[in-house]
């Protein structure tokens, strides 16, 4: 079957060239046919403190990094939420905008 496809398209070399000419054509025409929907970003501003403290356990690290970040964030404008996680030797503040 193969070999007879091969064959034909030896022997017949300006319908095959025909055929592909009018498949790259449909395939442009196609191409500019296809709806493009442009969405906008509408998720929130959101940043990340991450603060690394190798040495201070779960409380000490709420009490002596988190709270003071917390504190010092509170005051800048346009913030709609603030988001803390403690753990031993790390503090995460997230601030939504």
């Amino acid at each position: 079957m193969l070999n007879n496809i091969i064959k034909f398209s030896i022997k017949n070399k300006f319908i095959i060239g025909l055929m592909t000419l009018l498949l790259i054509i449909w395939g442009g025409w196609s191409a500019t046919k296809i709806p493009i929907d442009a969405q906008p970003d509408i998720t929130n501003n959101q940043v990340q403190i991450i603060t690394l403290t190798p040495t201070l356990a779960g409380q000490e690290v709420e009490q002596l990094v988190t709270f003071p970040v917390e504190q010092s964030i509170v005051n800048l404008p346009m913030v709609d939420e603030i988001r803390s996680i403690s753990r031993f030797g790390l503090s995460v503040v997230t601030v939504v905008f």
